[in-house]
Formats: C-alpha cells, sequence, structure tokens
C-alpha cells in the first residue's frame, strides 16, 4: 500500500494536536487513555499470524474469495456493506473468532443487535468452495476478514493485506451482543469501548467511517429524526440540518420499514463525504454527529475533510487492528477450524 509522506507527517500531526490538547485543562471532562482501561494489542506476528499462513496449504484461498464476492456482489451490491457490518460486529463481541457465524439457539446471532445483519450466506459459500480445495485448513473467522477487505475494494476502498492464522470459537452467547453500540451512545462511551478493545481514539473516528457506504432502517433513527416534534422534548441533539430533517421525516414517515442511507450525499462510494456531512450537520446516526462537536475527535474530522487521501490510508491501518482484537491462534490457542460456519465440529 503505497501512503504519501505529507498524509503521514499530518496524521502524526494530528495526533500531536488531540493529545496535547487533553492535557490542557480537559482532565475533569474528558477521560485520557491513561484513565481508561488499555489493554495490549500485539502486532500479528507475535500472534501466529503471517501473510504467508496459508501459501502451501491453501494457495487458492484468496482467487476463491475474490471470485465469490464478485459473483454476489453482481447479484446484490448492498452486501458488500453487510460484509463490513457483520465483520465489525464479530470483533467488538468477543474478538475476531467467527462466533457471530454461530447459528443456534441463544447464540449472538439470535441478538437483537444482529437482527439486520446480513451477508451470513455469502461466507457460507465461499467457506463449501474453500472446503472442497483445501478441508479443514481455512477458518471461517480467516475468511470473514479476507472477504470484508475484498468487499471494501469493490466498493472503491483500499486494499489492504490480511494475516491469516486465526481459529474459530466454539462457543457464541446472545448477552455478549448486547454490548455493541447502537447508534446514540456518546463519544466517551464509545472511547470506552474501543480502548477495552485496544484501540484508540484515530480508530474510533476512522472506523465510523465505513458509515460512507451503507444503510440503517427509519426505526433505528426515530429519536433523532423526530426529537422536537409533535409534543415531544427538546431539539435534535446533536444538530441536524433543516432540510435534512424534513427529508427523513417524510422519508420515515411510514415506519420502520423503510431504509437510509449513512452517507445521503454519495451512499454507494467510498469516499471521505462522511466527514464532510458531519461539518454541514447531516450525520444520520447521533453516534456519528457527535464525531464533529466533541474537542477529542473534531481535529481528526477536519484533517480527514482536509485530505481525503488520509482516511484512505489510515482505514487500511484501522481494519488491520480491528482484525487483530482477541484472536485466537497458534497451536495452544482454545478454537478450532470450523468445516461449517454455522455449527461448532462433531468429533
Amino acid at each position: 500500500m503505497k501512503t504519501s509522506i505529507p498524509s503521514l507527517f499530518l496524521l502524526t500531526i494530528l495526533v500531536s494536536i488531540v493529545c496535547a490538547a487533553w492535557g490542557e485543562g480537559e482532565e475533569d471532562s474528558f477521560p485520557t487513555f491513561t484513565t481508561l482501561p488499555v489493554p495490549q494489542t500485539l502486532p500479528f506476528d507475535y500472534l501466529s499470524l503471517s501473510f504467508d499462513y496459508y501459501q502451501q496449504r491453501c494457495p487458492q484461498l484468496e482467487q476463491i474469495i475474490d471470485q465469490k464476492l464478485k459473483h454476489w456482489f453482481a447479484k446484490d451490491h448492498t452486501l458488500a456493506p453487510s460484509l463490513l457490518r457483520l465483520h465489525f460486529h464479530d470483533c467488538f463481541v468477543t474478538g475476531c473468532d467467527a462466533s457471530i457465524l454461530l447459528n443456534h439457539e441463544g447464540s449472538e446471532r439470535s441478538a437483537g443487535a444482529s437482527r439486520t445483519l446480513r451477508g451470513f450466506e455469502v461466507i457460507d459459500d465461499i467457506k463449501a468452495e474453500v472446503e472442497k480445495s483445501c478441508p479443514a485448513i481455512v477458518s471461517c473467522t480467516d475468511i470473514l476478514t479476507a472477504a470484508t477487505r475484498d468487499a471494501t475494494v469493490l466498493l472503491g476502498g483500499p486494499y489492504w493485506r490480511v494475516p491469516y492464522g486465526r481459529k474459530d470459537s466454539t462457543t457464541s452467547n446472545v448477552k455478549d451482543a448486547e454490548m455493541l453500540p447502537v447508534g446514540h451512545e456518546s463519544v466517551t462511551t464509545l472511547l470506552e469501548l474501543f480502548q477495552s478493545k485496544g484501540l484508540n481514539l484515530v480508530d474510533l473516528v476512522v472506523l465510523s467511517g465505513a458509515h460512507t457506504i451503507g444503510r440503517t432502517s427509519c426505526g433505528a433513527i426515530q429519536n433523532r429524526v423526530y426529537q422536537g416534534l409533535n409534543g415531544t422534548y427538546g431539539m435534535p441533539d446533536p444538530p441536524i440540518d433543516d432540510r435534512y430533517a424534513d427529508y427523513l421525516q417524510r422519508k420515515c414517515r411510514c415506519g420502520g420499514d423503510e431504509y437510509v442511507d449513512l452517507d445521503a450525499t454519495t451512499p454507494t462510494t467510498f469516499d471521505s463525504q462522511f466527514y464532510a456531512n458531519l461539518e454541514r450537520k447531516m450525520g444520520l446516526l447521533s453516534t456519528d454527529q457527535r464525531l464533529y462537536s466533541d474537542s477529542r475527535t473534531l481535529p481528526i474530522v477536519n484533517a480527514l475533510i482536509q485530505t481525503p487521501s488520509l482516511f484512505r490510508h489510515q482505514f487500511a491501518v484501522s481494519m488491520v487492528r480491528l482484525a487483530n482484537i482477541q484472536v485466537l491462534s497458534g497451536p495452544h490457542e482454545a478454537g478450532e477450524i470450523r468445516t461449517n460456519c454455522n455449527f461448532v465440529n462433531s468429533y
């Protein structure tokens, strides 16, 4: 992946500015990295992951994933952002372990937060094809991780190399999925969640930029769209552009079955327009719009608006970091290589 030196320099300056801002009298208002639990995130080479993990045992893996994704994308391009969301839900519950794919009563997949997840059939199709060529070799977790990368590329996003060697979880609990954000949390709450997973403030802002594509249901934004109307208390918080609010109220007047693009300007293009929308008070989710009103995240948002190429570079970096959360790897780690992503193996 090619990265311009000015972009990297800007990011370094940006992080320095944010850290400096935290140190200037804001200790009482905002938690800092030193006051939140920050588990160590080891580089992937210490996690028994490697780029050539399947080079000898399943050299055709990435070709199979690429071909299958192009096939599904041709039929339904909305599956690409769905895979990004599926991967995010998997990693943010118990780590990147494909526990979200287990399909049984009481699993994460049965949680209310998982109700609108899509793309399971894509992973199943890829897994079935991989099993024909490389039986019991490639984990569902690695397939989901690589498929998410390729889906991002199909949307016009950046490419990054995926290190392999993850194992699949043998457990999945519906209660674990209840910790996922639902779209109205504060920046502090989100930052605490991200840091508990070994991610940082830049990762929070940049990974939120995945909302440059995809949709959400009208039901998920009722409070944001109708706050202050029909006798409800107060004004929208965070604020929302009047014309955009009017559009959303008309779009969602029939209830929660309608869907709204997360990026109202360029909904099918992977770009940094998402951040420019925040500047115009057109963040669809409250959690997104708060990135522009919080003094910790605002400098990062502004930098991504001013230098769009910075978003592409850092998104790839943050996605690699995301895929390393609580990975099961190595000969002594618990976990298995599921032959069917929906069920644990029977021995």
